[in-house]
């Protein structure tokens, strides 16, 4: 699914939204708009991030920590609410190799950058690595959907910290496949979202986050 296909059914059906509803579609429609006109992966990357954050629409600090209880909760809303199996399909037919890849990169694993940065020692980052990994293989082995979904999240958000930071060159060669695998998944798994939501308007989606205020 691409910007236009989705805006069009959101014209059709916006008026069954709720406020909250209607404004993180319309926000994430716009970043995702965005997105699909650039020319360049490292900015389609953030504006394809900033498409997700508008329809989650909460702190994403939490997709640092697997125990966050609101990240969860929205993920597993999503998969439970994926009647079509959109995300699974996604995950094992379609991305299986590369997220494998991802899985088993280190560059974007925030505690390998905690030890280089003095905060933990080498071997913390080392041992959280492969449990990490462990948890990551377990839930492509039983099909997790929801849990593999979370992990991947946050090595994405690893790699949104480096760009948004100021952690990386533009088009930098030493994180040209992480981007590129980036953007392949996100391109597809945020219009998913945008698409589940506008199915399911009657869900507690919660408000968005700063929303229009008229003075």
């Amino acid at each position: 699914m691409k910007f236009q296909t989705l805006k069009d059914k959101q014209r059709l059906i916006r008026g069954e939204f709720c406020e909250g509803l209607a404004l993180r579609v319309h926000r994430s429609l716009s970043w995702l708009d965005k997105s699909e006109h650039c020319d360049d992966k490292d900015s389609q990357f953030i504006f394809l991030w900033i498409a997700f954050n508008a329809a989650y629409a909460q702190d994403t600090e939490v997709l640092r920590h697997t125990e966050s209880e609101a990240f969860s909760k929205f993920i597993n809303k999503l998969v439970n609410l994926d009647t079509n199996n959109q995300i699974y399909t996604l995950l094992w037919r379609e991305f299986s190799s590369s997220i494998r890849v991802l899985l088993d990169n280190q560059f974007v694993f925030q505690p390998f950058w905690d030890f280089h940065n003095g905060k933990i020692p080498e071997q913390e980052w080392q041992t959280r690595f492969t449990k990490a990994k462990a948890a990551a293989n377990n839930a492509l082995a039983t099909k997790s959907t929801a849990i593999l979904t979370a992990i991947i999240l946050q090595r994405l958000y690893t790699l949104r910290n480096q760009l948004i930071h100021g952690g990386a060159t533009w088009q930098s060669s030493a994180n040209r496949n992480q981007i590129r695998d980036g953007v392949a998944l996100l391109s597809k798994f945020i219009p998913i979202i945008i698409n589940i939501m506008m199915d399911h308007p009657k869900e507690l989606w919660g408000d968005a986050n700063y929303p229009v205020v008229t003075i």
